[in-house]
């Protein structure tokens, strides 16, 4: 067989095994589509508004990064899919390229960055606990023999994890599909406890039937940032993001888009977070750092 029809032969093999070898301003050239992946319950970032209608801050941002991806691939007839994400699959479909980019509630991490890429932090969180007011829960430690609900394929999962070995806590943890499911096992009485990022858990109190009923308690283990994440190694792609991001906290409208997210009223019950921003992220819109958690 001839070499370049073996090379052909090779590229469609990989192909078809879902391994993406075009760089993906490329492929999007090529194709006129992105697609663009959300979570169904990462309020205020990324959550369902009604059937496959995402809404959120994260994805406010698709919408700043569209315009710029359709300059630089010169498809202005760009078409968006859109692919909904759990916490275990978000970065196996970045990696084979299923999924183009995703804005959600990712934390950018040094472990992570060695299967996928980030582009500049757009907040900065940690996690802490959700307890019923009576539960008697203030801290980790009270945590000691009790059965905590935590979202798969999280970070907050492994740190409990390790936090369990380390001290001898002998915790049960109880996972989660979602943020949505991890707090119903505690509404239900399954678990004392959901362990998350401290945002994610206000954004469950945000839409709960009895929001006074729920208190968010513990000092953070941890601090990291949110990025959009994409695939590793695609350092043209990877400009694009960046650069609208950039352009976003430099004009202005990111804080706009922040205020919108965090101190307005926002659906379905038009509840407020009330949260300012970080010194952390204002500190980011002017540094656009991508770096990943410490």
């Amino acid at each position: 067989m001839r070499l370049a029809h073996r090379l052909a032969l090779l590229i469609a093999l990989f192909c078809a095994s879902g391994v993406v070898l075009a760089d993906t301003l490329q492929k999007i050239a090529n194709s006129g589509r992105i697609t663009l992946g959300y979570r169904e319950s990462s309020v205020p970032f990324s959550y369902l508004a009604g059937p496959r209608q995402p809404i959120g801050f994260g994805v406010d941002i698709y919408t700043h990064v569209i315009p710029a991806l359709k300059r630089a691939t010169g498809r202005s007839d760009l078409e968006v899919n859109w692919q909904a994400l759990t916490s275990q699959n978000r970065i196996p479909l970045i990696a084979n390229g299923t999924v183009d980019l995703e804005c959600g509630s990712t934390s950018n991490t040094a472990a992570r960055a060695k299967t996928v890429a980030f582009a500049i932090n757009y907040f900065y969180t940690g996690p802490k606990l959700l307890v019923k007011q009576a539960s008697g829960v203030k801290d980790f430690d009270d945590l000691v023999g009790k059965t905590v609900a935590v979202t798969t394929g999280t970070t907050t999962m492994k740190l409990l994890r390790k936090m369990d070995l380390e001290r001898s806590m002998n915790m049960q943890l109880l996972p989660g599909k979602d943020h949505a499911d991890s707090f119903l096992l505690v509404d239900a009485g399954r678990a004392i406890a959901f362990a998350m990022d401290d945002i994610l858990l206000y954004g469950q109190i945000l839409n709960a039937k009895q929001p006074a009923q729920w208190q968010v308690v513990g000092t953070p283990p941890q601090v990291e940032p949110y990025a959009c994440m994409l695939r590793k190694e695609d350092a043209a792609f990877k400009r694009v993001v960046d650069s609208a991001i950039a352009d976003l906290m430099r004009s202005g409208e990111f804080e706009r888009l922040y205020d919108k997210w965090f101190l307005s009223p926002i659906p379905p019950r038009g509840r407020s977070l009330n949260l300012p921003m970080s010194d952390a992220l204002r500190d980011n819109l002017r540094k656009h750092s991508d770096q990943p958690a410490s």
